[in-house]
């Protein structure tokens, strides 16, 4: 499939799952903050919000591992190793639950200078320390949901990742009302739901890898950590965790900053904010997901015009979804905040501020597939250059920058002048990464080469 299949009805296939699981993912923070908006207040809100990236945090060392892992299944599968696939697999399995159970242990034992550090006041402590509490014990199953979901989709097998996060989605849904509102439990209530509905992924996923339904096979002799393997994984998988771990630090000198120029109330306002848009930002993730197999599987097989055109694709799909969110949110910005809160305040805050925010929006989904390219075929550094780009090297220095210059109008501006700065910067990588492919294409002999893999550029 991977090999022959016309590239729109693959990329189709593969990413509509990805979509919808990854708009289901979105959907856990958006009821979250639908419930804690409305039964706790702008401190609930603020409070999940300084919370919510050391969740990032734990999320991104499972896409790390998965990301990684998946690009080393589908180059291994396109190569025709199966049992180099099943032994990738073993490890990315093992090296979840270790590193989500490191996670936990880490987190429980600094919870208070953490959240001091992403920006809570004595304020939201309260409901910050309620939130991420429950979170860190549940990190091993946050790791492992989302290594097992990225094995199905490097497999080809996305439906499988799909219905994964419908399971977890719907549960929490329904157990989110209980939690916060039946049984008063608040902010705390919502982790709780949160965490148990990952777990039922978990084990909607242990029964696929056990039921003989995956193509990659695995078994105990495959969970054992080989060197090469898990270096090659944290290598390729590291610009997702660097873009996680960049927006996480982001989050948190937004938050002080914020703090600084206002306190809760732009907190909050941010919380939600990046929540809403974070949802938009998931079908673009599921369509980087979903191309991620095909410009492995085919860089791997040596077929150098299938990564293009899947790349172009893929491109202009992202654009496309990044227009009909600017549009959305640049229209109506008052009544989607409304949803959220009542505090009128905050949405006054929040409505200029999204307006702001939105504006390099339709640029995002280029920088997205930019960076799957290169993870796709084993190149982590410029992988990592682009995570860092935006997240790091542009938009912090920006908004230290034109906060001081501009206050609170400085800080929502910082990232539309952020987006357009990354975007250049992926545009001439990506460019320059298509010339190679190109002469790699050329000097192929007729029948192409048994294999090799490429270098980090």
């Amino acid at each position: 499939m991977l090999a022959r299949e016309k590239i729109g009805k693959l990329l189709w296939k593969l990413s509509f799952p990805a979509i919808i699981g990854m708009m289901v993912q979105g959907m856990y923070n958006i009821v979250d903050t639908f419930f804690v908006g409305r039964y706790t207040g702008t401190l609930g809100i603020g409070g999940t919000a300084v919370a919510f990236p050391i969740q990032m945090i734990v999320m991104g060392i499972g896409m790390t591992i998965g990301i990684g892992g998946a690009s080393i299944l589908s180059r291994r599968m396109g190569e025709r190793d199966h049992e180099g696939a099943s032994t990738a697999l073993g490890n990315m399995i093992l090296l979840s639950l270790v590193t989500g159970v490191a996670c936990a242990a880490a987190g429980l034992a600094g919870i208070t200078p953490l959240l001091r550090l992403f920006g809570a006041n004595d304020a939201l402590m309260p409901y910050a320390t309620d939130y991420i509490t429950v979170i860190l014990i549940g990190s091993p199953l946050f790791t492992f949901s989302m290594v097992a979901s990225s094995a199905a989709r490097a497999e080809g097998n996305a439906k499988v990742a799909m219905n994964t996060l419908l399971v977890g989605g719907i549960l929490n849904v329904i157990l989110d009302p209980i939690f916060i509102i039946a049984l008063g439990m608040g902010v705390k209530g919502a982790a709780i739901a949160t965490v148990i509905s990952v777990g039922a992924s978990c084990a909607f996923l242990l029964v696929y890898l056990q039921s003989g339904r995956s193509e990659i096979r695995l078994d105990w002799g495959h969970m054992r950590l080989k060197e090469p393997i898990v270096r090659e994984n944290f290598a390729v998988g590291s610009s997702d965790f660097a873009r996680t771990a960049a927006m996480s630090l982001t989050s948190a000198i937004f938050n002080n900053i914020l703090r600084a120029l206002g306190g809760e109330i732009p907190i909050a306002a941010f919380g939600i904010i990046f929540r809403i848009i974070s949802f938009v930002f998931m079908p673009m993730i599921g369509i980087a997901q979903g191309v991620q197999p095909i410009l492995g599987f085919n860089f791997g097989a040596r077929q150098f015009d299938r990564i293009r055109e899947g790349l172009n694709l893929a491109n202009r799909s992202t654009t496309a979804l990044a227009l009909v969110g600017f549009v959305v949110f640049l229209s109506f910005p008052a009544p989607i905040l409304g949803i959220f809160s009542t505090d009128p305040r905050l949405i006054e805050m929040g409505s200029s501020a999204m307006r702001w925010l939105i504006l390099g929006l339709p640029l995002v989904g280029y920088q997205n597939i930019g960076t799957s390219l290169f993870q796709a075929i084993g190149k982590a550094r410029p992988a990592i250059i682009l995570a860092f780009s935006r997240q790091v090297l542009i938009l912090i220095p920006v908004v230290i920058v034109l906060s001081r210059l501009l206050g609170l109008r400085g800080v929502w501006l910082s990232f539309p002048v952020a987006d357009v700065l990354a975007f250049v910067v992926t545009y001439a990588m990506v460019r320059r990464e298509l010339r190679l492919l190109a002469r790699m294409k050329e000097s192929e002999p007729a029948g192409g080469p048994e294999g090799g893999q490429g270098e980090g550029a």
